[in-house]
Formats: C-alpha cells, sequence, structure tokens
C-alpha cells in the first residue's frame, strides 16, 4: 500500500483555502521505500503576510518576492505526486482543501488521488495533543524546523513510517476525522470517508 506515496505540505498566508493562498510548498515522492524526487518552492504572493504568520513560520514577505509564479509551482507538484499517487499528509484536510482550490482557480480541475491523513491515525491510535511536533516527540523522530514546507513533509513521512511499522495503516486510506464541536470541514474530497471525533485533553 505504502509502494508509491507522494508526501506534501504547504505553508500558507491564513486559514482559508478559498481565499488566501499557499505561499509554501514541499513534496517527496517515495517509490518502493526509495526517494524517486523532491520538490520545494516559496510561491510568488500579491499580498502582505500577517505578523502571525511570519512569526509562526520565519516565511517573509521578502521571502516571496522571488517565488515561483503560483501556475507554474502547482503544475511541478501535480507532476511530483502523479494522478495515482497514495497522497500523505498530516492534517490533510487543510492541505487537500488548499491543493482543490487552486487546481481548481488555475485550470478548472481538481484531483482524485487516494489519500492519508497522519493526523486522522493520530487521532485514533495516541491521546491528545496531536500536532506534528507532539506526534514527532511521541515517536522519537527528529523535527527540525516545524512549521516549514520541507522539514514538516520529512517529519511526516517519518511518521507515517514508524506508524506503519508499528500497525499497518492501510485502513485508513481516504479516512478523515474531524473534531465534532468544530463541525464538518468546509471541503473534502468525494472519496473522503468522514468520521467526527471528540476532542478531550
Amino acid at each position: 500500500m505504502l509502494d508509491d506515496i507522494c508526501c506534501f505540505d504547504f505553508e500558507t498566508s491564513g486559514l482559508s483555502p478559498v481565499e488566501d493562498r499557499v505561499v509554501e510548498m514541499a513534496a517527496i515522492r517515495v517509490i518502493k521505500g526509495i526517494q524517486v524526487s523532491e520538490f520545494r518552492t516559496f510561491v510568488k504572493y500579491d499580498g502582505k503576510l500577517v505578523p502571525k504568520i511570519t512569526e509562526l513560520t520565519g516565511i517573509t514577505d521578502e521571502h516571496l518576492v522571488n517565488g515561483m509564479d503560483e501556475k507554474q509551482a502547482f503544475l511541478n507538484l501535480r507532476r511530483v505526486m502523479g494522478p495515482q499517487t497514495l497522497l500523505v499528509a498530516h492534517n490533510a484536510t487543510f492541505d487537500l482543501a488548499f491543493l482543490h482550490y487552486a487546481m481548481f482557480r488555475i485550470s478548472e480541475i481538481t484531483f482524485a488521488n487516494p489519500f492519508i491523513d497522519t493526523l486522522t491515525i493520530a487521532r485514533d491510535r495516541t491521546p491528545y495533543p496531536h500536532t506534528l511536533t507532539d506526534m514527532c516527540n511521541k515517536y522519537n523522530i527528529d523535527l527540525n524546523g516545524a512549521h516549514r514546507a520541507l522539514a514538516d513533509v520529512e517529519g511526516t513521512l517519518a511518521l507515517l513510517q514508524a506508524m506503519h511499522a508499528e500497525q499497518p495503516v492501510d485502513n485508513f486510506v481516504n479516512k478523515l476525522s474531524y473534531v465534532e464541536k468544530y463541525g464538518k470541514p468546509v471541503w473534502v474530497p468525494a472519496h473522503a470517508e468522514l468520521s467526527p471525533v471528540v476532542w478531550r485533553k
């Protein structure tokens, strides 16, 4: 099931996949356990980043001045992903929504790849908290530079591999959980299976 995967991550200008934009992206493609490609770039952004985003990520407006054009960035990303590769992200609800809205805005198409959300697995298997940093700590994975796209991709990939070694994750394909008190996500893929979870400390 993990013979062909692409782990990816977005850093964005805000939380809305409709109104906000991806400002940094990274992806790693792994086939039969061997990394075959890696892609990362800043993405040109016309607006101004709010201080909270810079504080969280370290990304500034100066980083984005020479970023890749949005359309070219997403075309490159989709080449790395491929049409049927299993996509992997931590809090995939967030990243998949940004992927969908960007693709639709650029070319009026979306994606149909299967996916796995390591956050959904974490919520099922381990107690709160479930941030990528917390989960990497639980599995003794070094996560250097959290909230930067490539670092988060490397952490998520290692987390997936550790979880799969502990107990196969096959039954989590295309499954997304959401915290019931916050309601359903704004958008999920048509092939997603949604399930609510009760948020507890």
